[in-house]
């Protein structure tokens, strides 16, 4: 049965190791840790989605992708990493070892549907924001609710399938999870380069028709600010996950170039970089209400009346 899951989902093999486990003190540190970052993930990305509902200021196709994004992290608060802090757990528990097979090959398999979802979001909210610049008023008619709803199913619907394909192609070597991360971090790049350059280019315009006195430019710097306003909460949405997903991409990269082969300092570096995967789901929200006012805003009045009602 284990040899089953190493080869359903090889990329996170780090988290059972019969001939290399971890020390007791810290599967039990990570299983905690894992555990706080549950509640916390869980906590903030319901608060976040209770605040998306009465948010206006944002585009509501754009909103859209974020409810997408806050759903994925609020299914890895409450299921993934509580299945993973249980797993880091097996050695202190009397249940036996096939059931923490089947553990494993669950928390695997929503790992590398919601991680994989997260990255695929986050991807194309970037793109999203690309194609307002660039669309220009073109941008309401082209990216419309509809079309977005049926976009994120499919993301949804993709996900799930690849997990299973993953299966098979692992056996080739070909790495699914290193692949796509990879490519999306690619396509995110690309967005955001573009839109800095775009950006330059309307200001620039934007300056000279206010210097020649033109009465069109003088708005045009409001709507570029308000709009790089939203672009920095996405960008910086996008730095937290290659900051957390960096460590894993290079345990996997280490890994393949090992040829599986680990040694107790290997396995605490992957265990450690999964967590740091899932811290992911705790710092989005964290950077939603530090960088959107509205958000903010809606969460504090939010938890002001949970608290008030709470008291009575």
């Amino acid at each position: 049965m284990l040899s089953c899951a190493h080869t359903v989902y090889g990329n996170f093999t780090g988290t059972l190791r019969e001939g290399n486990p971890l020390p007791a003190g810290l599967a039990v540190l990570f299983a905690a840790l894992n555990i706080f970052l549950s509640i916390t993930a869980s906590l903030g990305n319901a608060l976040i989605l209770i605040a998306l509902r009465k948010v206006s200021s944002v585009h509501p196709p754009t909103k859209l992708y974020f409810k997408c994004l806050t759903v994925t992290d609020l299914f890895v608060g409450l299921i993934t990493q509580p299945l993973f802090a249980t797993h880091m757990l097996k050695a202190f528990t009397t249940i036996k070892f096939n059931v923490f097979c089947n553990i494993r090959l669950v928390y695997l398999a929503l790992t590398f549907i919601l991680c994989g979802l997260s990255i695929f979001t986050s991807t194309a909210i970037s793109v999203d924001r690309l194609l307002a610049l660039l669309l220009g008023l073109r941008y309401r008619q082209v990216v419309t609710l509809w079309r977005v709803r049926v976009f994120t199913v499919c993301l949804w619907l993709f996900s799930i399938p690849l997990a299973i394909f993953n299966r098979f192609l692992a056996g080739l070597g070909i790495q699914i999870p290193g692949v796509f991360i990879i490519l999306s971090l690619f396509i995110s790049t690309f967005s955001y380069t573009k839109i800095f350059l775009a950006l330059r280019q309307r200001q620039a315009c934007a300056q000279d028709q206010i210097y020649q006195g033109q009465p069109k430019g003088e708005g045009i710097p409001l709507m570029i600010a308000r709009y790089k306003k939203t672009v920095s909460s996405i960008a910086w949405v996008q730095l937290a996950l290659v900051v957390c997903y960096g460590p894993y991409i290079v345990s996997v990269i280490t890994k393949k170039l090992k040829d599986g082969s680990t040694g107790m300092g290997a396995s605490i570096f992957s265990d450690a970089s999964v967590t740091l995967v899932f811290l992911n789901s705790t710092l989005n929200p964290i950077l939603y209400c530090w960088k959107i006012p509205e958000v903010r805003k809606t969460v504090k009045d939010t938890v002001r009346q949970f608290c008030c009602s709470s008291r009575f």
